[in-house]
């Protein structure tokens, strides 16, 4: 399928079922989807409820009114309920609940490994799980409302972890192997039906349908490819594909560079979805920041509604000026940290290439095995430079078998199979990586090593909090190894590491990576500079889609500027992409 025979996303094209929702790499345009869909179904009548379980989302924002949990009916747009959950402090009630019985009972340090273990993402997941099960299992509520719309689906580990008998046991505090991120389910036990209710609604098609939302960019459409795969192993089959952010005409050289990027993009996805009804939604010269644009958003006619438009005026810095200050502040341990799809690879191979181009002995390590980082490594960028992969797969394969091994043969199946689970959750997958990029860190005795995708602040408390639990009893299971112990201190000392954040000059990248920075806080870790990429607004377009895309970039560019101190390097979007020579594009 082509993107001429993908039809528009309007409102004759919606689900039917009572429940729908989004899912989607953060920053796709869920919420945006989400708001748009819910406020033109209630103006054809319907009767709509909107949920959102998402820690970025700006609902309240753009229904300019106080939302909460229990659902606020929006006057602007009858027939329209709206709750917004907030995920983390259900999260922290919900670990709380769990602890409580054994305060006062266990060691101090494993009470602190508990709680770090209840402290990751898919604990946040889980506490918004349990937030929102109740509406998709409540019968009045069908009754009630026509539709009832998920601004952000569970993942399909969570799902398949909830259906674990050993989910639901105290298994993980008496049997840690240091890598859960899920915790025990026990302080739920009451919720268990609702829960399994839950899940079989969620795979009965002729109840739900989830929509994959997406951008024409390769990061974002293979996420929505693995999204949808683990789903389907849950039999969450009735899935729909929505292409959002398409640019449909071309104008100057920016603009045109985009089109080709993006068609590029979509000519090498359609494989992957073919057996799914795909639809699109073109680029919108605004963002959805209030009724109007979100009811504009999924229209073919309709008029654009009145852009607020702001400049950002503050002297930033390239990307060269942050190479040099590493360099003369003698930094040993680079790290850049961000979500997927911001450009992490490319700024840290640049950051390494100019380093290197100084005179000083730099090592890129990175998870990335894309084939055009090898270029990276030619002669012509001298030997001062060399650059090894981690294979997050074969590291994953490899603590896994560490972890079965040391957890014994006497454990049951529903025991063997929850640790498998967890296994596969994203913490447990970070921690397998960070073990590999343990080992390469040594080397910063003798050079520079820049780290593409760094362990969260969670991954490091996780690992801290296992050293001390593991010298209270005389049981180890997922050891931490010397190197780990080892880096911790040297990523706590900031005259030895930098940690580069790096975003998108958008709402979501933003939020994810403000959060990701009181994280590392958390960790005691600290971050001097933020690189905002891909900017529209550096680029000077002229182009009158892009043009509106790149002024409203004003406020986040601001916002970021503040969060930093000042800290920040502004990289507009490249025409080409940035491989091999082209590298030395960014550090000009």
């Amino acid at each position: 399928m082509n993107r001429d025979n993908r039809p528009l996303f309007t409102s004759s094209l919606f689900p039917q079922t009572p429940y729908i929702f989004l899912t989607g790499k953060g920053g796709v345009g869920k919420t945006s989807t989400a708001c748009a869909m819910a406020i033109e179904l209630a103006d054809a009548g319907r009767k709509i409820m909107l949920v959102s379980t998402d820690p970025a989302s700006n609902l309240q924002d753009v229904f300019q009114m106080k939302l909460d949990n229990k659902g606020t009916s929006i006057p602007s747009v009858p027939n329209l309920t709206v709750a917004n959950f907030d995920p983390e402090t259900a999260a922290r009630e919900y670990r709380e609940s769990v602890l409580e019985p054994y305060r006062g009972k266990l060691p101090e340090a494993i009470l602190t490994n508990m709680e770090e273990q209840l402290s990751g993402s898919c604990t946040v997941e889980i506490a918004a799980f349990n937030e929102f099960s109740g509406f998709i299992t409540d019968h009045e509520a069908v009754k009630t409302y026509d539709h009832i719309i998920f601004d952000t689906a569970p993942t399909g580990h969570t799902l398949r972890m909830l259906e674990l008998p050993s989910a639901w046991t105290d298994f993980i505090s008496s049997n840690t192997h240091g890598a859960s991120c899920l915790g025990q389910l026990s302080g739920l036990e009451e919720k268990k039906d609702t829960y399994k209710r839950a899940v079989d609604n969620l795979a009965n098609a002729a109840q739900t349908t989830v929509i994959l939302v997406t951008r024409p960019e390769n990061t974002p459409i293979l996420e929505a490819k693995r999204a949808s795969e683990e789903l389907k192993e849950i039999g969450v089959t009735n899935q729909v594909l929505v292409l959002n952010g398409i640019l449909e005409e071309r104008g100057d050289a920016v603009s045109s560079a985009l089109y080709n990027k993006q068609q590029e993009a979509i000519s090498l996805m359609d494989n992957d979805f073919e057996n799914m009804a795909q639809y699109s939604v073109p680029l919108r010269p605004y963002n959805v920041t209030n009724v109007n644009s979100a009811r504009a958003m999924l229209r073919t006619h309709t008029c654009e509604p009145e852009l607020e438009i702001s400049a950002f005026t503050r002297k930033t810095e390239s990307l060269k000026s942050v190479v040099d200050s590493l360099h003369k502040e003698k930094k040993k341990v680079i790290l850049t940290m961000g979500k997927g799809g911001v450009g992490k690879t490319t700024i840290a191979a640049s950051v390494a290439l100019g380093l290197a181009e100084k005179g000083e002995k730099v090592h890129l390590t990175t998870t990335d095995p894309a084939a055009h980082l090898s270029h990276v490594l030619t002669s012509e960028f001298g030997s001062n430079l060399t650059m090894s992969f981690i294979d997050e797969k074969e590291e994953l394969e490899r603590y896994r078998e560490e972890v079965l091994t040391l957890a014994g043969e006497s454990l049951s199946e529903n025991d063997r199979a929850y640790i498998e689970e967890d296994l596969r959750s994203p913490c447990t997958q970070e921690i397998a990586v960070f073990r590999a990029f343990a080992k390469v860190v040594e080397r910063a005795e003798n050079e520079i090593v820049v780290i593409d995708t760094a362990p969260t602040g969670h991954t490091l408390l996780l690992l801290d909090s296992a050293q001390n639990y593991h010298k209270e009893i005389e049981r180890s299971q997922g050891n931490v190894p010397d190197s780990v112990k080892r880096l911790l201190p040297r990523l706590r000392d900031s005259s030895e590491t930098e940690i580069m954040i790096i975003t998108l000059p958008e709402a979501t990248p933003i939020y994810e990576a403000e959060r990701l920075n009181i994280d590392l806080e958390r960790a005691g870790l600290s971050s001097k500079w933020w690189i905002v990429n891909s900017s529209l607004h550096a680029t000077g377009t002229t182009h009158p889609v892009l043009r509106a895309k790149a002024e409203n970039e004003a406020q986040w560019l601001e916002r970021v500027y503040d969060v930093s101190k000042g800290n920040m390097a502004l990289i507009d979007w490249k025409t080409e992409t940035i491989q091999g020579d082209n590298l030395r594009q960014l550090l000009k």
